[in-house]
């Protein structure tokens, strides 16, 4: 018998081709005047801010727009983009990214209604008041951050990402639209793509996995595999990207619900001390990751293979868990993700980053209980290819 779960989604999804086109709607029922709207120049400077803006303006919102955020954002985005919330007049914020302006967006509305600072709310649910309402449209199939109780800020003094987990920082309004996604470069597809497989995979064999998230988590791996090369090969398929665009969303509501592992503590170092997108990081790390988890739960990885599209008849489940290993090797090549060693990781560092991650909010939900020398080795591996 399943245990009691509390589940969290965001109250309104909308999700499909011109789905953009309904947030004033949406807007206007929350009964909000004037929004901040929370981006980064690259959407700004590419025309994507305005494809959303033009919609505020023919619906008559009011907006003033903060685009400063960067690509891992900063306590100094977050208190910039407040003190532009507060002078504004704004009470409300509509986000439009990926997972970075999501990011700062929950993190400002956070610190509207509850002071303090950024840190203060470290770890799970320090916070005691709900956000200021967050309307998030999603520019990139990955992080899935517009409908997850998570989010994540790097501490620029610590030099860590500091990861928050809070059900008060819930959107309001989730909004994936494909066509906002069309034309994204290759490399950056490739990496929120496999960002959202890690989603997948580890919600999939977290220990708080249950019968929701698994069955969420599957169809995502599902989807990506039918997918993601496709979505990298040509910008402008629709139909990838609209895949893309569920399986991103589907496999945030499992992790938001279900946890992660490793993977993310570990790529979360990478971020902080090194600037490394987190998508690119997660990717560079998940076989080797797995490779370590797998033998605790070799049934799932032989799921996973199945759900990458890999032939497993005939094969033993060990045989097709390696499967799921190498498949997942294939894909890292195939969408060109770099080595560990092509980035500017430093070997020397790997007792300071193993510290972190042992420390990390998704380290407790790997499913295999992990030491500091454990993801020291793991680090060396990836490094070594």
């Amino acid at each position: 018998m399943e245990p009691f779960r509390r589940i969290y989604f965001p109250a309104i999804n909308l999700i499909g081709p011109g789905a953009v086109q309904e947030i004033a709607v949406e807007i206007k029922k929350l009964g909000l005047t004037k929004l901040l709207v929370v981006t980064d120049k690259v959407l700004q400077a590419v025309g994507v801010v305005k494809q959303v803006t033009d919609v505020l303006d023919a619906g008559g919102i009011k907006y003033v727009v903060y685009a400063e955020v960067k690509p891992n954002p900063t306590t100094k985005n977050v208190y910039d983009g407040l003190d532009l919330f507060n002078s504004a007049n704004c009470d409300g914020l509509l986000s439009i990214g990926g997972g970075s302006p999501q990011d700062a967006a929950k993190a400002i509305g956070i610190l509207k209604t509850n002071g303090g600072k950024v840190p203060d709310y470290e770890g799970i649910n320090k916070s005691s008041k709900k956000s200021v309402p967050i309307v998030a449209v999603n520019t990139t199939a990955g992080t899935a951050s517009e409908v997850t109780i998570n989010y994540v800020i790097t501490d620029e003094v610590r030099k860590i990402k500091m990861v928050i987990i809070d059900s008060n920082s819930l959107a309001s309004v989730a909004v994936n639209d494909p066509i906002l996604m069309l034309n994204k470069p290759a490399g950056l597809t490739a990496a929120t793509g496999m960002d959202a497989l890690t989603h997948a995979i580890e919600s999939y064999i977290t220990k708080g996995a249950f019968r929701l998230s698994e069955t969420l988590s599957l169809e995502a791996i599902r989807l990506i595999s039918e997918s993601l090369e496709d979505a990298v090969k040509d910008g402008q398929n629709l139909e990838a990207r609209s895949k893309m665009a569920w399986a991103s969303y589907i496999a945030g509501l499992s992790f938001s619900n279900a946890g992660l592992g490793i993977v993310h503590s570990m790529a979360h170092q990478l971020g902080s001390e090194y600037d490394l997108p987190h998508g690119v990081a997660n990717a560079l790390l998940l076989p080797y990751v797995e490779e370590f988890n797998s033998v605790v739960c070799e049934e799932k990885f032989k799921n996973i293979a199945q759900a990458l599209g890999r032939n497993i008849d005939g094969m033993t489940v060990t045989e097709a868990k390696q499967e799921a290993i190498t498949a997942l090797k294939e894909m890292a090549v195939k969408l060109h993700i770099p080595l560990l060693k092509e980035t500017s990781f430093n070997p020397a560092d790997v007792d300071k980053l193993a510290a972190q991650a042992m420390v990390d909010v998704c380290t407790g939900g790997n499913p295999r209980d992990v030491t500091a020398e454990d993801i020291k080795s793991i680090y060396m591996k990836a490094f070594r290819g």
